[in-house]
Formats: structure tokens, C-alpha cells, sequence
């Protein structure tokens, strides 16, 4: 009851605000967004790991993940990657964000996302249902199945919560929001509630279409997933330090 609360008196609000402050949600920008795709890539060489067989943590994402509207090295993945680069870990971030890409859009790629030394994936999708007004049960659908074919491939796995916004009603919206910490539970995998948590709704900290942050947007985003990240990759590389003890 607590967390519906806040749900409805933070979330509504920030997305409320961005409404009201472009026309987001309506058919111009949702063609903007298709036509703005953005090819996967790897961390910029600004912020590149010094060991290029680095593990890696792939970045599953659309727009938001993209960094569609900002340079490369200001996008919330490549910011991960300079926390990880700073913290001494081994690991590289892949930025697989497509700009426009559903949960669905997320699923038929997932093959090519998982390749080669993936040991987190980071899973940032399901904006552009909420947008398109997509039924909560194919997001559910959709999510499930990224959850496990990742787990199948013992990938460690974060979610990152979104949220509807409020053009669709408050029931929908509702439903939308249970989808994520309902499948964390369900899965035992971390979640980070709401990855525009402290930049949605804020004029200053989006660009103008008022869904896409700016540059200082992108680093409260990257500090929202690095409060969930970084714990895993401790835990993970003290494992593998744990094993290789073992072995000699």
C-alpha cells in the first residue's frame, strides 16, 4: 500500500509533468523516436576498460538506454562503464539500446545481446509499451522470457523498473508499475525501481521532448543502475577471485 502511494503521488506527478510540457506520447514523437534508431556499441574509447578481454554487462535497452539526443560518451552506459573503469573492475559495457525498441523489440534480439563473455545483463525496456498504451500482460510476456533465456545461459540479470504515463489511465498505469518488482521477486534478481527516478518530470534534466535526459539527466540515470550494479560485480568478482584460489 505504501509503495501505491508513492507510486501515485511521485511517479504520476513526474510523468504528468513531461506530458504537459511536450506532446511526447503522441504519434510525431513516437515517429521521431522509430526514426532515430541507434546501432548497438560498445563504451566509447574515452571510457573504454584497459583489458579488452574484459567480461562483459550488456545494456538492453531502447532510447533511453541509446542516449538518443546526447554524444556516445554522455550516455548512461558509457558512464557505467568510467564508474567501472574507476572502481578497478574487468568488466565491459555493451550498449545494445535501439531507439524505439518495445520489450518484444528487446526478446527477438536477445541471442545476439547474450554473445560472447556476457555475465550481467541489464535489462532497461518496456518505456515504449507504456507509451503505445501496450497491454501490461505481453511486457509481463516479454520480460519473463528475456528472464529466462538468460538464466537458461546463467547470465546475472537487473531489471530496471519504468512507468506508463498517465494518458492511459490510472488503472493501466498501476498495473504497468506491479509489472517490474512483481518479476524481480519472481526471479530473485536485482531491480532498480524506476530508471528515470529523479529526472523524470524535471524540465532542467530532460531534453526538450521531456522524456530523454540530458547529459546531467543521464548521470543521476547511470547512478540509479550503478546502486544495483555495483554490489553484483563485487559479489561476482570476489567469486571469481574465490575460484581461482581454489585452482592453484
Amino acid at each position: 500500500m505504501k509503495r501505491m502511494r508513492r507510486f501515485s503521488s511521485t511517479v504520476w506527478l513526474c510523468w504528468s509533468l513531461a506530458l504537459l510540457g511536450c506532446a511526447a506520447c503522441g504519434p510525431g514523437s513516437q515517429k521521431s523516436s522509430r526514426a532515430a534508431v541507434a546501432s548497438s556499441h560498445a563504451a566509447t574509447d574515452d571510457a573504454a576498460p584497459t583489458d579488452t578481454t574484459a567480461r562483459r554487462v550488456v545494456v538492453l535497452g531502447d532510447s533511453l538506454t541509446a542516449g538518443l539526443g546526447l554524444p556516445p560518451k554522455q550516455a548512461y552506459p558509457t558512464l557505467l562503464q568510467e564508474r567501472i573503469n574507476d572502481e578497478g573492475f574487468k568488466y565491459s559495457i555493451v550498449n545494445a539500446g535501439v531507439s524505439g525498441d518495445t520489450s518484444a523489440g528487446g526478446l527477438a534480439r536477445l541471442d545476439w545481446a547474450l554473445d560472447g563473455d556476457v555475465r550481467v545483463l541489464i535489462v532497461a525496456l518496456g518505456g515504449n509499451d507504456g507509451l503505445r498504451g501496450l497491454p501490461t500482460r505481453e511486457l509481463t510476456q516479454s520480460l519473463s522470457r528475456i528472464f529466462e533465456r538468460a538464466e537458461a545461459r546463467r547470465r546475472r540479470v537487473i531489471l530496471a523498473g519504468m512507468e506508463a504515463p498517465p494518458n492511459y489511465g490510472f488503472d493501466y498505469a498501476a498495473s504497468f508499475h506491479r509489472v517490474y518488482p512483481a518479476l524481480a521477486k519472481k526471479y530473485r534478481t536485482g531491480l532498480v525501481p524506476f530508471l528515470l527516478e529523479g529526472v523524470g518530470g524535471s524540465a532542467a534534466l530532460n531534453q526538450p521532448d521531456g522524456i530523454h535526459p540530458t547529459a546531467d539527466g543521464a548521470r543521476i540515470v547511470a547512478n540509479n543502475v550503478w546502486t544495483v550494479l555495483k554490489p553484483l560485480l563485487e559479489a561476482e568478482s570476489q567469486q571469481i577471485a574465490r575460484g581461482r584460489a581454489v585452482s592453484q
